[in-house]
């Protein structure tokens, strides 16, 4: 019975414990406390969901001054410390409320800016109390002693320079989301972009002599697609004459396609300025070349840049019963029409574009 006796007093003991622990951590030990300025925060943002215009606002506000005071107070009165570093761990969740409740927007609460100045602000929190000293009552202002300071500076400047790489990460995703063409240069002389993933496709270029590992540009290779669609549809089975007429005019015209089909495919993107579409003709014995170009302005590994070729031959072919080829000399203008084939696959060609006739 006694033994009874006491594993009931254990088991109530261990949730006398648990009630205790609890009873500390949500009831304030006095008025001024860390669970005061917790409780001040949940009840502002329960009081902003009943407000509107600039009351809520107000509330809000306070709510989120709340927080961080509160949290700021709980963490360091038995601080753990980031490893390596004198930094506690309660200066980068405080760093962090401070660095949403100043940069977040209605849209987004985690924007570039509160990701990159994080680090900065909880180093900043950090270095605070060597400059304050005095009781929870009076504080007075202190310079902190040299070898305080050298630590502070070393801290302050580290985490400024993780700042500044977050925000070299953000401006690169911007660059790589603007222009996507970007993606497929070659890096292999680049210091600090690591391609991780293998390359599609090796290409030898005419601009240097070294290979190169180089993938072809997809929108460079969806503008050609797009624009040989489009001159299809106008040449393709349009009297001779008048499609020799229009290939004397052919630069403007393939021009103004190019513009059109960069406007649909990358009107979203910055990287629409730096593509141009330009066509060259040549004359052939059946026929007419016609060479449709995309050249790349960007930056390039390659200092003469790169640009993409699709050919297409324009024939003419007679309309009888039993359709023939005649020779350009031989072209009756009332029977005869225009036939274009494109090549299957654009070519990447490393160096200057070639001159316009």
């Amino acid at each position: 019975m006694q033994t009874l006796f006491k594993d009931v007093l254990v088991f109530l003991n261990f949730f006398v414990g648990i009630y205790e622990g609890i009873k500390k951590l949500f009831i304030p030990p006095k008025a001024y406390s860390w669970q005061t300025f917790i409780y001040l925060s949940a009840f502002s943002w329960f009081l902003s969901f009943f407000s509107v215009g600039y009351v809520k606002t107000i509330i809000a506000f306070l709510g989120w001054l709340f927080l961080i005071a509160g949290t700021a107070w709980y963490t360091t009165e038995d601080p753990l410390r980031v490893p390596g570093t004198f930094m506690p761990v309660g200066a980068l969740i405080t760093g962090f409320l401070i660095s949403v409740f100043a940069f977040s927007n209605s849209e987004n609460m985690l924007t570039p800016r509160t990701i990159i100045l994080w680090p900065t602000i909880s180093a900043i929190i950090t270095a605070i109390p060597d400059f304050v000293e005095g009781t929870d009552t009076s504080t007075t202002a202190k310079i902190p002693k040299p070898e305080v300071r050298e630590k502070i500076i070393i801290l302050v400047g580290s985490c400024m320079l993780i700042s500044c790489w977050i925000q070299f990460y953000f401006v690169m995703d911007n660059w790589l989301t603007q222009y996507p063409t970007l993606l497929t240069d070659n890096f292999e002389r680049s210091t600090f972009v690591v391609r991780i993933a293998a390359p599609e496709l090796r290409i030898d270029t005419e601009a240097e002599p070294q290979p190169k590992v180089q993938k072809i540009p997809k929108n460079g290779v969806n503008i050609l697609d797009a624009v040989e669609i489009r001159v299809e549809k106008q040449l393709n089975q349009r009297p001779w004459s008048e499609v020799e007429k229009w290939l004397l005019d052919a630069t403007t015209e393939v021009g103004k396609l190019g513009d059109q089909v960069l406007n649909q495919t990358l009107g979203e993107y910055e990287e629409s300025k730096l593509w141009r579409v330009e066509a060259r003709v040549v004359n052939i014995k059946s026929g007419y070349r016609l060479d449709l170009v995309s050249i790349w302005d960007g930056p390039s590994s390659n200092r003469q840049g790169y640009y993409l070729q699709k050919s297409c031959t324009v024939e003419p072919i007679a309309i009888s019963q039993t359709t023939s080829r005649v020779t350009p000399g031989d072209v009756d203008n009332q029977n005869t029409v225009a036939e274009i084939e494109c090549d299957r696959l654009s070519k990447f060609i490393a160096g200057e574009s070639p001159a316009k006739q």
